[in-house]
């Protein structure tokens, strides 16, 4: 019977000659996925023996992942946010930037809602999320909202252009317990006729240039293209969203939009092109890099 350490070496070693870009964080996750623990008990038990269908298992995933598939397809899941998200090719995989985008959302929401008295007659908190793909950003603002006992006062709107991404991202607002909390609408961008318009508008839409998605890590290759591809300059989508604003967004209301990180300048100044009047400044990430556009409307 091989122990963790056996497999792992052997996982590591095809992981590399496959030119995996983290061969032994890849190893670690699908061993612990295989076994059904936590990746931190496989770095600390290597000497532990492993059954027959748990190492085929393992093999199973490390040859998937030796051809390029994502370790999140592999596993069926994805962490984001201190949650779990069920994943598939249906959707793009939850990316780790997209977190400052929700904690700017969460601490916007808080302060639209306790920064002066709300009447206990006030409409919740009109939200919507486009492109909300597997539901990460909806469901993690809804879960956040939910521990800061602000639940109640909020009203999610999640909208995508593909049908079975949408059922993805039901079967994820179910599993966390928010389905009656986030609505989701099949809609390029936004609904055509919006009843009231959206004190906050959240995005994580397609930003990466059209001759650059070839030079992703083949990973991407697996992933929806529709949701990749932001088309020449990388920033089509953007601009399509930005036109629909006007109509859409509150007096007062603020739109965050995930970007790449070489995009700073360029989204100020197709905010000021397609909204004149309204701010557009931009918010870095961990990294120091751009990577959330905050449009305010005057």
């Amino acid at each position: 019977m091989a122990t963790v350490e056996e497999l792992l070496r052997r996982g590591v070693e095809r992981l590399r000659e496959s030119g995996s870009e983290s061969p032994r964080l890849d190893a670690e996750l699908l061993l612990g996925h295989a076994i059904g623990v936590d990746r931190t008990v496989i770095v600390a038990h290597p000497e532990a023996p492993v059954g027959a269908d748990a190492a085929t298992h393992f093999d199973d995933g490390i040859s998937r992942r030796a051809t390029g598939e994502p370790v999140a397809y592999i596993r069926g899941f994805k962490e984001f946010f201190g949650l779990a998200f069920a994943t598939d090719r249906r959707a793009l995989i939850p990316r780790p930037e997209t977190e400052r985008l929700v904690e700017l959302a969460a601490a916007e929401i808080m302060r639209r809602l306790t920064s002066a008295p709300r009447p206990p007659s006030s409409p919740p908190l009109r939200i919507a999320d486009v492109g909300t793909g597997s539901g990460t950003i909806a469901i993690s603002v809804a879960v956040a909202c939910r521990r800061r006992q602000i639940y109640d006062e909020i009203e999610i709107l999640a909208t995508d252009d593909s049908a079975e991404t949408l059922d993805l991202a039901r079967e994820n607002a179910v599993g966390h317990g928010v389905a009656d909390r986030v609505r989701f609408v099949e809609a390029d961008l936004l609904p055509p006729v919006i009843a009231e318009p959206f004190d906050l508008v959240l995005a994580n839409l397609p930003y990466v240039r059209s001759d650059a998605i070839e030079h992703l890590p083949i990973a991407a290759s697996f992933e929806p293209r529709a949701a990749l591809d932001g088309g020449a300059d990388g920033l089509a989508v953007v601009g399509r969203l930005l036109g629909r604003l006007e109509d859409s967004l509150a007096p007062g209301g603020l739109t965050l939009i995930e970007i790449g990180a070489d995009q700073g300048e360029a989204v100020v100044e197709l905010v000021s092109r397609e909204l004149p009047g309204w701010s557009c400044t931009v918010e870095l990430d961990l990294a120091g890099h751009p990577r959330v556009a905050r449009v305010q409307r005057s």
